[in-house]
């Protein structure tokens, strides 16, 4: 099956905005993370510039769950997480019910023992952080929601919400317009300028500006990137599929997954679908030459990944895409405006199959839509929130597929990063150094 993303390849873009000559801070990336951080910059006094090779929200911010969690994060990220809740609440006052966000709560259902164990162990970080995370008993979740699959139980976070990426993001790029961000879309960054040792400014296949400041917030475009710039920046992208069904019967309102699938009630009354934690992945150059540092993610989750041999053509890291490239010639970036893999229509098969085997009342779902999506991971799963070694450059990217959630709050921490103000948090975990300091790779929670 083949649907349109959320955010569709051929759409027109919205944002056409006349770059200046130059401006306080160049955002490379309208993705999530991009946006909110452009507009809290906006909204700190500084001119800001976004520019995005193809759509907002083109790429992964749209083709999400919409899952807004802080269940099952690292510890590092709940901080932030917590802030990006209270700010994703202030956006959909400012915005309105476009959004979709609603208080649902968030559910990961045991299959067996040792992953309630592993959920019980995790409450510990939530408690000290002030959650409202707990566990339910079997009996309890029977009361709740069908059973066929024998479920031993759950964690539970009632306080966590849902969005509706597709529409939320650019939702959020308009109100960063109207309050004096240039966004311009169809409008690639080449390459950075770079004067002793401190960034000047950025090209554009539409021409330079000068900036003394740079955001790039590329998704699973940022390796790449930041490759060309000298820099080596971990990072690999897997491919998840999603499906959107047609109208269904309210079994459960919030958003849940086992070992085998999620689900997430929509608003227009169907199911967001996805299976579980099972990806594909391309094998390509950064997988080689990163290897060593993904090796403990490999060694926890490859049952979890079906390998590919050879990305399509023009993919971040496909064999054929460049890794360096002059400014005044055309970049990768232009060549491929926009991430739009085939969904695996095997998954979709087994998970219409797992879907009606656990919840046989309801029985199989017809589905209205199925994409795709490529999810840029780093080696220990958390971020990178960080000036790098070019002064002036910063990064935020390798979210690791739960960016959606966090999004506003990593753009409210990068906006104080960028204007040099404390944060008010501890970003030691996020730094870009970790990758090439000795420091050992320490993987994000395994739930």
């Amino acid at each position: 099956m083949r649907a349109d993303p959320p955010v569709a390849p051929g759409q027109a873009p919205q944002f056409r905005a006349d770059l200046p000559e130059a401006a306080d801070v160049v955002v490379i990336g309208g993705g999530i993370a991009g946006v909110t951080t452009a507009l809290y910059l906006a909204r700190d006094g500084l001119s800001v510039v976004l520019c995005e090779k193809g759509l907002i929200a083109g790429e992964q911010s749209s083709r999400n769950w919409g899952w807004v969690r802080a269940q099952g994060r690292d510890e590092a990220e709940l901080p932030i997480m917590m802030m990006a809740r209270q700010l994703w609440r202030g956006l959909a006052q400012e915005i309105g019910e476009e959004l979709g966000l609603t208080t649902c709560g968030v559910s990961y259902l045991a299959s067996d023992e040792a992953a309630l164990a592993r959920y019980e162990a995790w409450l510990v970080i939530a408690h000290a952080h002030g959650l409202d995370s707990r566990i339910m008993g079997r009996a309890e979740l029977d009361g709740l929601l069908p059973n066929d699959a024998g479920w031993q139980g759950a964690l539970v976070t009632p306080s966590d919400m849902r969005a509706e990426p597709g529409v939320a993001v650019p939702a959020i790029a308009r109100l960063a317009a109207s309050e004096g961000v240039t966004i311009r879309e169809h409008c690639a960054v080449r390459a950075l300028e770079v004067s002793a040792g401190h960034v000047s400014g950025v090209i554009t296949e539409d021409g330079p500006i000068r900036a003394d400041r740079v955001l790039l917030a590329g998704g699973a475009w940022s390796g790449l990137f930041a490759g060309n710039a000298g820099l080596s920046l971990p990072q690999l992208s897997v491919r998840a599929t999603v499906a959107a069904t047609e109208p269904l019967p309210e079994f459960w309102s919030g958003a849940a997954a086992d070992s085998k699938f999620a689900f997430r009630r929509r608003a227009d009354g169907g199911y967001t679908l996805a299976p579980g934690t099972t990806h594909d992945f391309w094998i390509g150059p950064a997988a080689f030459r990163h290897l060593r540092s993904y090796l403990p993610l490999i060694r926890r989750d490859l049952g979890q990944t079906r390998l590919q041999l050879r990305a399509p053509k023009g993919y971040p890291d496909a064999w054929g895409t460049p890794r360096r490239w002059a400014a005044d010639r055309a970049s990768p970036f232009e060549a491929m405006r926009m991430l739009n893999p085939e969904p695996n229509a095997a998954a979709l098969t087994r998970l219409q199959e797992d879907f009606a085997a656990t919840f046989p009342a309801i029985g199989r779902p017809r589905l209205r839509a199925a994409w795709a999506g490529m999810i840029d991971t780093t080696p220990d799963q958390v971020p990178v929130l960080d000036e790098t070694t070019i002064r002036g450059f910063f990064i935020a990217t390798g979210l690791s597929g739960h960016g959606f959630g966090i999004g506003p709050g990593v753009g409210r921490v990068m906006a104080d990063l960028i204007r040099g103000g404390e944060t008010g948090f501890d970003l030691g975990r996020f730094r870009f150094a970790r990758f090439s300091d000795g420091s050992p790779v320490t993987l994000g929670p395994e739930l």
